[in-house]
C-alpha cells in the first residue's frame, strides 16, 4: 500500500513540476519580450509589442489560476503519501515548491484574467511612451497614462479586500510577508537617523569630486567595469551586458541572466556602479540551484533581499576603500590623462561624496533612502486617494524640498525620472530598495563575522569567499524561504536598522571625520 501512495505522490508532483514549467517558459519568453523593448526595439514596434506581452500575460495567468492546477496543489498539501525525504520534509524542494507554488495560485486566482492582460497591455504602451516623453520633459503626455495606472493598480489591491492597507497586497506581490505596517515605522526610524547624519556632513567642508565629472570614453568605461564584474564572478557565458534607459538585470533561465547599463562620458560613476549594481542582482540569480530552474522557487526571493545583493556589490564592496586599493592603478591606466594625478584617497571621497541630489539612481548611500522614502510615500497616497496624478509633480518637488533641501527644475529629473510607475503598476515599487540595504547591513555583518579577513581578501580582488558564504546562505536557495526567514536563518533575528546604521556611521564618520 505505501509504494502504491508513493507512486501517487510521485506522480502528483511530476505533474504539478510539468505545469509549473509550462507557466515558467512562458512568463520568460514575456521576459525576452521586455528585454527587447528596453533594448534594441525600434519605436515603431510599441504597438505590436504591448499587444503580444498582454497574450502571454493572459495565458500566463489562465494557466496560474487553473482549477485543475488548484486541485492538484490540495492533493499534494496534505502530502499523503510523500516519502520521508521529500514533501514530508518541511525544509525539502518539494515541500517548498508546494507550500510556493499554492502561494501563488491563491494570489492568481484572486485577479481575472481579463485585469491581467489589460494591465499588461498598457504597461506595454506606458513604458514605450515614457521612453520617449522623459527625455522631451513631457509630463502632459505621461499623465493619462499614469492616471490609467493608478486606476489599474487600485483594482489589483481591490481583489485582496481583506488587507489592511491597500498597498499591501501590491507590497506582499514584490516583498512577501511585508506590509504598510511594518515598513512606516521602519522607514521613520531611518529618516529620524538620517537627517542628523545629513546635517553633520554638511557641516564640514564640501568634498572635491571633480575628478569623475570629466570626459570618460564609453568604451573605455564599459572595458573597465567589465572586467570588474568578471572578477565579481560575473559568468559571461551565461550572461551579457547591453544598453538601456534605465538599468536593469533579468533571468531568462539558469543559462542566461543579462544586466543593462547606461553611460554618462562626463560622469564616470554613473556607468560603473550602475554595472556593479546590476551584476549584483546577476551573481545572486546565478547562484540558484540548477535544479530549481523552471520553477517557481527559481528566482530570487524578494526585491529586497535581491536589492541587498546589488547593494552589497555596488557599494558596500565596489565603493569600499580596500577594492580601490587593488583597483584604482588599473583605472588610473585606463583614464590617464583623467585621473593619472589623482590620488585614491582624492578618488575614494569622490565616490563616496554626501551631497543631496535630485536622482536616485546616483545618490550617494547615506541620501538614497530618502529618496526611496519619498516614493514611498508618495505610492500610499496616490492609492489611499488622498493625492491626485494631476498634483503629484508639485508634491514630488515639495517632498525633495522638505527632505532632501533640493528641487528639480523639470519632471524629467523629477516624476518621470523613474521607469518603475511608467512600466509597472503602482505600489510595491520601491520599499524594496531601503529594505535591501537594511538586509544588506544585517547580512554583511554577519559575514564579516563568519570571514573576519575579507577586507584583506578585497585587496587582492579576491570576492570568491564573500561570494561562496552568499551562495550557501542566500543564493542558492531561490525562493525556498522568504526575505523575513533568511533574516532569522541567518542572523537570529528579526529585521532591524542597527547594523546598517553603524555600517553608515563607521565609513561616513571615517570619510568626514565626524
Amino acid at each position: 500500500m505505501r509504494v502504491v501512495v508513493n507512486t501517487l505522490y510521485k506522480s502528483a508532483i511530476s505533474e504539478l513540476k510539468e505545469r509549473l514549467l509550462e507557466i515558467n517558459d512562458l512568463a520568460r519568453a514575456n521576459d525576452v519580450l521586455e528585454w527587447d523593448q528596453a533594448t534594441y526595439m525600434p519605436p515603431g514596434g510599441a504597438e505590436g509589442r504591448a499587444r503580444q506581452m498582454a497574450t502571454i500575460a493572459k495565458l500566463v495567468h489562465a494557466r496560474s489560476s487553473d482549477p485543475a492546477l488548484g486541485a492538484l496543489l490540495s492533493q499534494l498539501q496534505s502530502h499523503t503519501g510523500a516519502p520521508a525525504t521529500d514533501a514530508a520534509d518541511s525544509n525539502s524542494d518539494d515541500a517548498a515548491l508546494i507550500r510556493v507554488a499554492q502561494r501563488d495560485y491563491d494570489r492568481a486566482t484572486r485577479i481575472p484574467t481579463e485585469l491581467m492582460g489589460e494591465i499588461a497591455n498598457h504597461i506595454g504602451r506606458s513604458y514605450s511612451a515614457w521612453a520617449e516623453a522623459r527625455p522631451k520633459n513631457d509630463w502632459a503626455t505621461m499623465r493619462p497614462y499614469l492616471e490609467k495606472t493608478l486606476e489599474l493598480s487600485r483594482r489589483y489591491a481591490e481583489c485582496f479586500p481583506e488587507a489592511a492597507h491597500i498597498a499591501d497586497p501590491l507590497i506582499d506581490g514584490s516583498d512577501e510577508g511585508m506590509t504598510v505596517a511594518i515598513i512606516r515605522p521602519i522607514f521613520a526610524e531611518l529618516r529620524s537617523f538620517l537627517a542628523p547624519l545629513v546635517q553633520a556632513i554638511a557641516a564640514k567642508p564640501e568634498t572635491d569630486a571633480s575628478c569623475i565629472f570629466q570626459h570618460f570614453p564609453e568604451a573605455q568605461q564599459w572595458a573597465f567595469g567589465e572586467a570588474m564584474i568578471r572578477d565579481y564572478g560575473y559568468d559571461f557565458n551565461r550572461g551579457r551586458q547591453d544598453k538601456t534607459h534605465h538599468p536593469f538585470m533579468t533571468r531568462f533561465n539558469w543559462g542566461d541572466c543579462r544586466i543593462t547599463t547606461r553611460f554618462n562620458e562626463d560622469y564616470l560613476a554613473e556607468g560603473l556602479f550602475a554595472t556593479l549594481h546590476e551584476a549584483g542582482h546577476a551573481l545572486y540569480e546565478m547562484g540558484i540551484d540548477r535544479n530549481l530552474d523552471g520553477t517557481p522557487l527559481g528566482e530570487g526571493t524578494s526585491a529586497g533581499v535581491h536589492e541587498s545583493q546589488s547593494r552589497t556589490w555596488e557599494n558596500v564592496v565596489g565603493r569600499s576603500l580596500p577594492v580601490w586599493e587593488h583597483y584604482y592603478p588599473k583605472l588610473q591606466a585606463a583614464f590617464p590623462e583623467q585621473l593619472g594625478k589623482v590620488d585614491l584617497e582624492t578618488y575614494y571621497h569622490a565616490i563616496n561624496k554626501v551631497q543631496p541630489s535630485l536622482i536616485r539612481v546616483e545618490a550617494d548611500e547615506v541620501t538614497y533612502n530618502l529618496h526611496v522614502i519619498i516614493r514611498f510615500e508618495l505610492e500610499c497616497e496616490l492609492l489611499e486617494g488622498t493625492l491626485s496624478i494631476a498634483d503629484l509633480p508639485e508634491a514630488w518637488h515639495a517632498r525633495y524640498q522638505e527632505y532632501l533641501g533640493v528641487s528639480a527644475p523639470n519632471d524629467t529629473d523629477g516624476v518621470l525620472q523613474d521607469v518603475h510607475w511608467y512600466g509597472g503598476l503602482i505600489g510595491g515599487a520601491f520599499q524594496g530598495y531601503t529594505l535591501g540595504n537594511i538586509m544588506a547591513g544585517q547580512f554583511n555583518a554577519a559575514a564579516s563575522q563568519a570571514i573576519p579577513d575579507l577586507a584583506d581578501q578585497w585587496r587582492q580582488a579576491n570576492f570568491a569567499p564573500l561570494h561562496a558564504w552568499l551562495s550557501e546562505n542566500i543564493y542558492r536557495h531561490g525562493r525556498k524561504y522568504t526575505a523575513l526567514d533568511f533574516i532569522q536563518r541567518i542572523t537570529g533575528g528579526p529585521i532591524q536598522l542597527a547594523p546598517y546604521k553603524e555600517y553608515l556611521t563607521n565609513k561616513y564618520g571615517a570619510i568626514y571625520n565626524l
